[in-house]
């Protein structure tokens, strides 16, 4: 009863905030979201942040999208071309485009932002390598010159997830790679409104009426980006019942990721739609290579012998419809799937993990597990998991905190017990894991990759050799070995599959796009 009750003022405080903190607004024309996380980070270059991501969908656009079938399509391009050796690539930019600001968008702003991108994006890191300049031919014109070959430029450019190229003003773009931008003028279908910026209860997008969208039907994240509401806001609701509540009462009008314990009962809602906009994902246990005891690989390999990926996904996701065990580093249901998987089985293995780790020396020091406490979708893996390795003979300390706490902590390069961390645990979508050089963790430069920064040159080589590949067996082929690789190095392993669900008011909101990654354009409110 008290629970009950509990959730009902929770929710009652949460509503009141964000019907009071602005003006009333026409509800018709007002869309309200749950979003998948509290939204703190605000630079798309700078994290890899699902919700950070979505936020960069809203207000920029890219130079190519991908449509619903995985085809790379122009967005902000109109024409493209490339040199008979593959070396030179020209690109017009459409007519029109502007920021939100009211500046046109020109070449050197394309420049600068994708310069930006390729000193983070392990994708961009691959392409700028072996790219020889990079300039301007007009202010709507540009080239790329390449010293070898790059056949996926146009997959790079497209790139829809982990860190999507998302063009920004020249002014805002030129800052550092390493630290965050500060000014938020865009160049996609909406404003972001920082003056009524309130992380933690709400934040509210504009329609850009500057913007032009591009003719065809939106499909992915190519095609017209419509706007069809004036105002959209995404209210931060982190507790299940009350995000339940706040739908079932007519005060939100969507949740992006639906709670999977809250599965049973929205499914027999007549007044609520279960969608599933985009493909299965995955959930990883992510390992940081850069300080002990996981610099060792031995010691890596004995903490993924420790998965039991059922009691994990059965925690987490309740519903055996939600989920299935897949040993494949790539989702099981994905053209690039594998199931050689070397000794890792999804099933835990206790006795050998501790042979290991003694024959490998782990001196019992504790291994900091991060745990976002506040993060419904990922919140019942830590303490399952900080039990299986305890089992395998790790010493854990499992540590709380928000998302984004998380997100800004895996970025530290210290020894756990200086501020780093040793393992935490997230999910991704069919946007990073359908192709090896879109897998933000599929990194081996060391520091100059992903979280967890493991050196692997043979990871490295063997993404080389996929992205030179010609023909789709020959790429499974050699995704196959990645997978191989990187359970010999022990960079990160599968928890399993899982489907994003996202919940909207039926008959409400239609127009929901199908894609690699969760999008909030061409969106009706009726």
């Amino acid at each position: 009863m008290f629970k009950r009750v509990f959730s009902k003022l929770m929710l009652g405080v949460a509503m009141a905030g964000v019907m009071t903190a602005a003006p009333a607004q026409d509800t018709n024309k007002t869309l309200r979201i749950v979003p998948q996380a509290d939204l703190k980070i605000l630079d798309p270059i700078w994290t890899t942040a699902f919700v950070t991501r979505n936020h960069g969908y809203m207000i920029y656009d890219t130079l190519f999208g991908l449509d619903a079938q995985g085809v790379v399509q122009p967005q902000m391009v109109d024409t493209y071309s490339t040199s008979p050796d593959g070396l030179v690539w020209t690109f017009t930019l459409r007519k029109g485009l502007a920021f939100s600001n009211g500046k046109p968008v020109t070449s050197a702003d394309v420049i600068t932002s994708i310069n930006r991108w390729g000193k983070r994006d392990v994708f961009g890191q691959k392409m700028f390598e072996v790219m020889s300049s990079f300039e301007a031919i007009d202010a709507n014109s540009f080239k790329m010159v390449f010293k070898t070959p790059f056949p996926m430029v146009l997959d790079a450019l497209s790139k829809p997830s982990g860190i999507a190229p998302f063009i920004m003003e020249k002014s805002t773009a030129e800052t550092p790679a390493d630290k965050q931008i500060t000014e938020y003028i865009g160049s996609g279908p909406y404003v972001f409104k920082q003056d009524e910026y309130s992380p933690g209860s709400k934040i509210v997008y504009t329609k850009n009426a500057g913007y032009i969208p591009r003719s065809e039907a939106p499909s992915g994240t190519a095609g017209g980006k419509q706007v069809f509401v004036d105002r959209v806001e995404w209210v931060i609701l982190k507790d299940a019942q009350t995000m339940a509540n706040a739908i079932s009462n007519g005060e939100v009008d969507m949740i992006e990721w639906m709670p999977a314990e809250q599965y049973a009962a929205f499914k027999a809602n007549p007044n609520l739609e279960l969608v599933k906009p985009t493909p299965a994902g995955l959930f990883d246990l992510h390992l940081n290579h850069l300080v002990p005891p996981f610099d060792n690989p031995r010691i890596a390999q004995a903490a993924i012998m420790a998965i039991n990926q059922e009691a994990l996904l059965r925690a987490q996701l309740i519903n055996k419809d939600l989920y299935r065990v897949c040993t494949s580093i790539f989702p099981c249901d994905s053209a690039i799937a594998s199931t050689d998987s070397a000794y890792f089985t999804g099933k835990p293995q206790f006795e050998a993990a501790k042979k290991l780790l003694k024959e490998a020396g782990y001196d019992g020091k504790p291994v900091v597990l991060l745990y976002p406490a506040d993060f419904a979708v990922i919140n019942k893996f830590p303490p399952v998991m900080a039990q299986l390795l305890k089992q395998a003979g790790f010493n854990v300390d499992m540590q709380a905190m928000d998302w984004s706490s998380l997100i800004t902590r895996r970025t530290m390069k210290e020894p756990a017990d200086k501020g780093g961390w040793n393992m935490f645990m997230t999910g991704w979508s069919t946007g990073d894991t359908m192709n090896p050089l879109f897998f933000p963790p599929l990194t081996g430069n060391g520091e100059k990759g992903w979280f967890g920064w493991p050196t692997d040159p043979k990871l490295e080589q063997l993404k080389t050799d996929y992205l030179m590949a010609t023909d789709q067996a020959q790429r499974k082929k050699i995704a196959a070995q990645i997978q191989l690789q990187v359970y010999e190095t022990g960079i990160f392993a599968p928890l399993g599959n899982f489907d994003f669900y996202s919940v909207l008011r039926k008959g409400v909101v239609t127009g929901l796009v199908s894609a690699p990654v969760n999008v909030f354009w061409n969106l009706k409110k009726n």
